[in-house]
């Protein structure tokens, strides 16, 4: 099985236009450690499977991952520097929906990303 979150965790907190707008390295596995910090992104694996099958074995993994901005303000700047990342390393996107958090007050933009890598060796 491969795995891409070490991969998308240290694209994003490396670029610096993205960084720029989060105010620091905001990029947590799953959930932030601050629930009062904004703006931040999370992220977390949705899918991993086999793909492409020959001689009875799988030779690559599909993953699809899901990467959440949360802002008070306007998602948008911060989401369109996640998706020109995601796609510098080979992520296609594969949907994207506004949301807001009614109960916090806080934009939600969920995007999703799927890749599919060959298994090496």
């Amino acid at each position: 099985m491969i795995t891409m979150k070490s991969v998308i965790r240290t694209a994003l907190i490396n670029d610096v236009a993205l960084v720029k707008l989060l105010g620091g390295q905001r990029v947590y596995a799953i959930r932030a450690p601050n629930a009062e910090e904004y703006p931040r992104i999370t992220y977390f694996e949705m899918t991993n499977f086999d793909a492409n099958h020959a001689d009875d074995q799988a030779y690559s993994s599909r993953m699809v991952y899901q990467i959440d901005v949360w802002s008070k303000n306007n998602p948008d700047p911060i989401a369109i520097e996640v998706d020109r990342v995601m796609k510098s390393i080979s992520f296609s996107r594969a949907g994207a929906a506004d949301l807001y958090e009614d109960d916090v007050q806080v934009y939600h933009r969920a995007l999703r990303y799927g890749i599919t890598k060959e298994v090496e060796g």
